[in-house]
């Protein structure tokens, strides 16, 4: 990267004090320009359409769209953009659910100043970095027993791989052409097999034991 070259970032958290501290470190590094910030996912492929930036620092619990879901859009729609992920905690299916969606980095919200910087840079460059808890995630989750069978109807699978490719129930609707009440009690019932309360834990559990194919 030359002396001329800065890399243009995109914040995407829902807490304005968060968002404040990342954007005045920004500030401090001069190789690094902030160009916009947003507090929702939806928000985040919005600004990634007229922004274009480089490297985006994605919160992965967000109201409307999650994290996930969001990077999942973004990569799809934007792949030269490359996202960091930002969270408080490191959970295995949510590691693996983050990467899996396209991220490139995993990173606590605890994170360095200079290990932030770096990182961005490293995302810049298509390197990825990850927080050592973030590793440690990924080991446990490769040597955990194998998940037993979530028996699933034909519907339900149908519905699940269309939430992993991050589509809201009424595009599900709309493309399996059934009802939306129809979709959400589908989703309600995948969420009882998998003993999970979320579509972000639903996608990840999907992910890492790979229960949908493209």
């Amino acid at each position: 990267m030359t002396q001329t070259q800065t890399i243009r970032v995109l914040i995407v958290d829902d807490h304005d004090m968060l968002r404040s501290g990342l954007a005045l470190f920004i500030q401090t590094h001069p190789d690094l320009l902030l160009v916009g910030e947003a507090s929702t996912g939806i928000e985040a492929i919005d600004a990634c359409q007229r922004l274009q930036p480089d490297v985006v620092l994605m919160d992965l619990m967000m109201p409307q769209m999650d994290g996930v879901t969001a990077i999942t859009y973004i990569r799809r729609q934007f792949p030269t953009i490359q996202v960091i992920a930002l969270s408080s905690f490191v959970d295995e299916d949510l590691v693996t659910a983050t990467l899996s969606a396209g991220a490139i980095s995993y990173l606590l919200k605890n994170a360095s100043i200079d290990g932030l910087a770096n990182a961005i840079r490293n995302a810049y460059a298509g390197k990825a970095t990850l927080a050592p808890e973030a590793a440690q995630a990924l080991v446990n989750a490769a040597h955990r027993p194998p998940v037993p069978n979530y028996l699933l109807s034909k519907r339900e699978q149908e519905v699940l791989v269309l939430m992993v490719k991050g589509l809201s129930n009424a595009e599900i609707a709309e493309r399996l052409i059934i009802g939306l009440s129809t979709v959400k009690k589908h989703v309600s019932s995948i969420f009882t097999k998998f003993g999970v309360t979320s579509r972000a834990e639903a996608v990840a559990l999907a992910m890492r034991h790979h229960l949908v194919s493209e």
